[in-house]
């Protein structure tokens, strides 16, 4: 008897772990390039356009957000990455919420891992070009357009 629960314990179980697998073997990755303005004092924006590939097709999006904190100059970042565990084009949108610190005089590098309600992870690098100094909340939005 105890054998039997057993056994279907381990039935259960693997039958939870293939459906996880299967969900996340079913989602796709694309590559993301945008630009980002961002300027500020205390209280900063931050907007920008660029284009999500996905499946062999080129999707425009829009970039927007807000943050608050430390924040005092202005910059441009270039930033390219991947994007991962979407299913439609559609799931890149939304939200993405980090807290940030750095400063840029002149040029430098930035990297960035972030997810939105979604699940879309973007896996991101930049070149930062600008004067800026920050520690931050930052929310950065993305819209298909």
């Amino acid at each position: 008897m105890r054998l039997s629960g057993f056994r279907a314990g381990l039935i259960a179980l693997a039958a939870i772990v293939g459906l996880g697998a299967s969900s996340a073997a079913q989602a796709a990755s694309g590559t993301i390039s945008f630009n980002v303005v961002k300027a500020g004092f205390v209280i900063g924006g931050q907007a920008g356009s660029g284009t999500l590939t996905f499946k062999g097709k080129r999707y425009p999006i829009s970039i927007g957000g807000l943050s608050y904190g430390f924040t005092f100059g202005a910059s441009e970042t270039r930033f390219t990455g991947r994007v991962t565990r979407i299913h439609k084009p559609s799931d890149v949108a939304g939200v993405y919420a980090a807290a940030a610190a750095g400063a840029a005089v002149g040029v430098g590098a930035q990297a960035i891992v972030l997810q939105n309600p979604n699940g879309a992870t973007l896996t991101l690098t930049g070149r930062q070009a600008g004067l800026i100094v920050s520690a931050d909340l930052n929310g950065l939005a993305i819209s298909m357009r």
